[in-house]
C-alpha cells in the first residue's frame, strides 16, 4: 500500500514538472515577459535622427546597431535619440539591438533608397529635443490586475493545484477506509 501512495507522490510531482517545462523553455528562447522596443521612423534618411523607445525593462537599456553608436536608456526613462549615420547605405535594413540585462529585442531600421536629398524639406529628426508627438499623462502601470497574465499559465496552475487537492483528498479518504475495516 505504502508503494501505491510512492509512486502517486512521484507521478505527481513529475506531471507538475512536465506542466511547467514549456514556460521554462519559452524563458530560456528570448521571451523577454513585457519588455518591448520600438524604433520610430522605421525608415530613415542618412544622417536623421531616430527615436528608440524600450519598455518593460527595469535597468538601463543599452541599444546597438551598424549604422549608429551605441545608446544607453537610462533605466528612469522610456527613450532616446540616435544619430544615423551619414554614410549609411541607402537601401539597406539595419537591425538594432535592445539589451535589457539577459533580455533582447531586434528591429529593423531602413534606411531610405534611391532619390536625391531634399534640401528644401524642414527636418524634425534634426530636433531630438522637440519629438513630434510629446508624450503625456502618468504612467500608471499596466492597466489591471490580469495585466501581463497568461490565460493558459492561470488554467494550468488551477489545474494542478485541484489535481494535488484531489489526490491529498482521495489518498486521506482510502486511508480512513482502511483505518475503519
Amino acid at each position: 500500500m505504502r508503494a501505491i501512495r510512492v509512486a502517486s507522490a512521484a507521478l505527481l510531482g513529475v506531471s507538475a514538472l512536465a506542466m511547467t517545462a514549456p514556460a521554462a523553455q519559452a524563458q530560456a528562447q528570448g521571451d523577454n515577459s513585457g519588455f518591448w522596443a520600438t524604433v520610430r521612423p522605421t525608415t530613415v534618411e542618412p544622417g536623421e535622427h531616430v527615436r528608440l523607445r524600450a519598455t518593460g525593462c527595469e535597468q538601463s537599456v543599452t541599444v546597438s546597431s551598424g549604422v549608429f553608436d551605441t545608446v544607453t536608456i537610462p533605466r528612469w526613462r522610456t527613450t532616446a535619440w540616435a544619430r544615423v549615420d551619414r554614410d549609411a547605405r541607402r537601401g539597406a535594413v539595419y537591425e538594432v539591438s535592445f539589451y535589457c540585462g539577459t533580455f533582447w529585442q531586434s528591429v529593423d531600421l531602413t534606411v531610405a533608397g534611391g532619390g536625391p536629398d531634399r534640401p528644401d524639406r524642414p527636418d524634425r529628426a534634426d530636433r531630438p529635443d522637440r519629438p513630434e508627438h510629446p508624450e503625456h499623462g502618468v504612467r500608471a502601470g499596466e492597466g489591471g490586475t490580469l495585466a501581463g497574465l497568461d490565460l493558459k499559465e492561470i488554467g494550468l496552475g488551477a489545474a494542478l493545484i485541484t489535481a494535488a487537492l484531489g489526490t491529498a483528498y482521495h489518498l486521506s479518504r482510502r486511508r480512513t477506509d482502511e483505518d475503519g475495516s
